[in-house]
């Protein structure tokens, strides 16, 4: 009969046998008394969840000295059990629902971010590209003025010496290759044992090679320089360069080798330089001589310097 009995009657057999009242029962195992009734009537209703009322045949049976396997066995499956596993595909559902929402939320939230880093990368990229036009009309305006400083000389030393043998061959060959002439001329001149001719060929290659003038003082190369100024900087190596201008007006990059960048102030311009040797300077067209080695960082520099 006992494997008969339903969980309330062998729960109370347990503890008429054992001659214990519910009310120390309660006290013992601190469960409401009114669970301990409801436990023997077998009115589940009464009870919590399902997993509180094992609790409590637990400490019921605990405290009475019995083993609690056989009356957990005893546990009917609450009423509520079927509605519940019927509502959990809805809960199911709902939750899948939304995963999923948050999922897309997610996922779009990474495209958007995808899509303004794509788009920030493409405006520097565009950046460049954009100044790099501008920067070559301006290299291309100031470079002849450069070259006919530089070629100045070359006409002004066949006018003092003798015209009519050296003028002849430099133009032959000057027409394809400029590097040529220079060579032939030191030949001639000893086979001719000519006076005149010997020293128009080592006076030519004086002007060119004139560091002296690069060579003086920065003040010195730039005095009279009259606003506005023009500034130019053209990169041997990689060069990084600030320039501030009078109006507060700050520029900074790292110039590739082989770039030409220009600056226009009404005022002194101050820079900042992180390879000295990389880079040269003009001044109003005036050729600043060399800022310092290479690698080396110039942390201000003003031009014009004040005098």
């Amino acid at each position: 009969m006992a494997p008969m009995s339903s969980l309330g009657a062998y729960l109370r057999e347990l503890r008429e046998r054992r001659g214990v009242s519910l009310e120390e029962l309660a006290r013992a195992t601190r469960v409401n008394v009114h669970y301990l009734e409801a436990l023997e009537r077998d009115d589940l209703a009464a009870l919590p969840a399902p997993v509180f009322v094992r609790g409590f045949v637990r400490a019921y049976c605990q405290y009475l000295g019995e083993p609690p396997d056989e009356a957990l066995a005893r546990c009917p499956a609450p009423a509520g059990a079927a509605p519940v596993a019927g509502r959990a595909p809805v809960a199911a559902r709902r939750r899948s629902a939304a995963t999923g929402a948050s999922g897309t939320v997610l996922v779009s939230f990474v495209l958007l971010v995808i899509l303004g880093a794509a788009l920030f990368a493409v405006t520097l990229a565009l950046q460049p590209a954009r100044q790099a036009p501008v920067q070559a009309a301006r290299q291309v305006g100031p470079a002849p003025p450069g070259l006919s400083s530089a070629g100045a000389p070359g006409p002004g030393a066949p006018g003092p010496g003798a015209p009519a043998g050296p003028a002849p061959a430099p133009s032959g060959p000057g027409a394809s290759t400029p590097a040529p002439p220079p060579a032939p001329p030191p030949a001639p001149a000893p086979g001719v044992a000519s006076g005149g001719a010997a020293p128009t060929a080592v006076a030519r290659p004086a002007p060119p090679g004139g560091p002296p003038p690069a060579a003086l003082p920065l003040a010195a190369v730039t005095r009279g320089v009259d606003a506005p100024y023009r500034l130019v900087a053209r990169t041997t190596e990689a060069t990084w360069i600030r320039v501030r201008t009078e109006d507060g007006r700050s520029t900074e990059e790292t110039i590739p080798p082989g770039q030409v960048r220009e600056w226009v102030s009404n005022g002194p311009f101050v820079l900042t330089v992180g390879n000295a040797g990389g880079v040269t300077l003009e001044l109003n067209g005036r050729v600043l001589p060399p800022l310092g080695a290479r690698g080396a960082v110039i942390p201000r520099l003003v031009l014009p310097p004040p005098q």
